[in-house]
């Protein structure tokens, strides 16, 4: 039977374990990377973290982070992340997330994942902190209401585009090919080549078509490659 892509939530990892990934997205965490960690589950449990958890430092990293490396973000593959997960607060901060970057539509439907009233980031002393220092101009008129100065943004939080090309091989050939299932698919294929085209679905989430004529471009490069050449 040909896999289908899973719409379940995904299973939580372990504090460290999401360090780890974080760190291997070029997220600036103490922790030892988690090599070519999957992109978009990891930007999903942070957000968990912090809009369920109150971690307002994974929050502020996370933010800066998407600000950077939005262009390379599968929209598809988070939208279907986001829509899965429970949390009513991650579906606010997505869709306030998606408001900010509205000149990417590749995230209009994350800005429709949320039809509830707006929500307040912090526990307490929202409406004070608003009138104190005015919203997040990120967050500004979304359903996410973010006194200024909550969410840290500085720069030296997240690896730079050219730094995390060369560190991490799904988002070097999202760089090559697009920000695509097909950059996805190629990804798993040069760590594993010798991979069931249903596994490479299932590691991928993608439908068993898409990962079938990957394979055979991928496999049809490996054999021109193999062939002596004749100049």
């Amino acid at each position: 039977m040909a896999f289908r892509p899973d719409t379940t939530p995904p299973i939580a990892p372990s504090p460290d374990e999401l360090t780890a990934r974080m760190t291997a997205i070029g997220m600036a965490f103490a922790a030892a990377p988690e090599v070519d960690a999957d992109i978009e589950g990891t930007l999903v449990h942070a957000s968990s973290v912090g809009m369920d958890d109150g971690d307002l430092r994974v929050l502020s990293v996370l933010t800066t982070w998407f600000g950077v490396h939005h262009a390379h973000v599968n929209a598809d593959a988070l939208i279907r992340l986001v829509a899965a997960h429970p949390s009513h607060r991650v579906h606010a901060y997505w869709a306030a997330v998606a408001s900010w970057c509205a000149k990417d539509r590749r995230f209009a439907r994350l800005a429709k994942g949320y039809r509830g009233p707006a929500i307040d980031l912090l526990s307490v002393g929202t409406d004070f902190q608003l009138a104190r220092r005015g919203a997040d101009p990120r967050f500004a008129g979304t359903v996410l209401r973010v006194p200024s100065g909550t969410l840290r943004d500085r720069a030296k939080d997240v690896l730079s585009p050219e730094v995390l090309v060369r560190r991490h091989a799904g988002y070097r050939n999202r760089v090559r090919m697009g920000p695509t299932w097909r950059a996805d698919v190629w990804t798993v294929l040069e760590r594993s080549p010798a991979l069931s085209i249903a596994e490479v679905a299932r590691r991928v989430s993608c439908s068993f078509a898409t990962a079938w004529q990957v394979a055979q471009d991928f496999r049809l490069l490996q054999q021109a490659h193999a062939l002596p050449r004749r100049d």
